[in-house]
């Protein structure tokens, strides 16, 4: 049998690098794409309980078969409840919805995400498919994390619009906006690292390196100072066992990966 690692895409490291942050008896807002099947592996690997919440209604779906959509009847499957976009985004404003999953074009250091323009808002280069349920995501849930590959383009020091508020300036600027407290960007997952946030400062920092990737490569590829800890660990890569529920049971038909 060979020592060496199975190979992976990107699409599949960020999947596994996700899910691993998915915590069994928590509750999760995901939507389609990367967060849905990493809530799918995470349920058959190490996360029986977790209880995954679909914007438009679907709470505590089974992931047995990949929607296309967020209001897909997969999301519904052996649900514990089935409801509507109102009720899912009462849900997270009352505090319910531990974590909250999300992706921009543009991230800045405090954790703010754009998903609506590249440019001036008025006359963009770029007009972006906007918030979604995004805004409500990031305002509500009381981690959020993001996920995204690492560029200059995208990690900017001042993003073009803020569709969905981070810690936005700094310190107390969520609450003084009448955001709940202790609410708020939790962890960036990317090509190229996991990030998190400083607890006093709260602008972004790195915590973990992708599989062959240096902390010089991080830096380079972030547009604004990147605060570097003493101690930054390195994420393993997708194990075999991963690799093999996530190609012949969580998306066996290739529909996503």
């Amino acid at each position: 049998m060979s020592d060496q690692p199975e190979p992976y895409n990107a699409s599949e490291l960020l999947i596994c690098t996700t899910s691993r942050l998915m915590e069994d008896g928590t509750t999760a807002f995901i939507g389609t794409g990367i967060p849905m099947l990493a809530a799918s592996l995470a349920q058959k690997m190490h996360a029986p309980n977790l209880v995954t919440i679909f914007e438009f209604g679907g709470t505590g779906a089974i992931l047995e078969s990949l929607p296309l959509a967020v209001g897909g009847g997969c999301t519904f499957n052996r649900a514990i409840a089935a409801s509507g976009i109102r009720d899912i985004v009462e849900t997270a404003q009352r505090g319910f919805v531990e974590y909250g999953f999300l992706g921009g074009a543009q991230i800045d250091p405090y954790g703010d995400l754009n998903t609506t323009v590249i440019g001036d808002h008025d006359h963009p280069k770029v007009r972006l498919p906007g918030s979604g349920g995004g805004n409500d995501v990031g305002s509500n849930c009381w981690r959020t994390i993001a996920i995204m590959p690492h560029d200059r383009r995208r990690f900017v020091e001042q993003v073009d619009f803020i569709t969905t508020p981070g810690y936005l300036t700094g310190p107390g600027a969520r609450e003084a906006a009448g955001l709940p407290r202790g609410t708020g960007p939790y962890r960036v997952v990317t090509t190229l690292a996991l990030l998190g946030y400083h607890s006093e400062s709260k602008r972004m920092q790195l915590l973990a390196t992708q599989p062959g990737v240096s902390v010089d490569q991080v830096i380079e590829s972030t547009g604004f100072e990147l605060l570097i800890p003493e101690q930054v660990e390195a994420n393993p890569a997708p194990c075999a066992e991963e690799l093999r529920i996530l190609r012949e049971e969580v998306d066996a038909d290739g529909l996503y990966i």
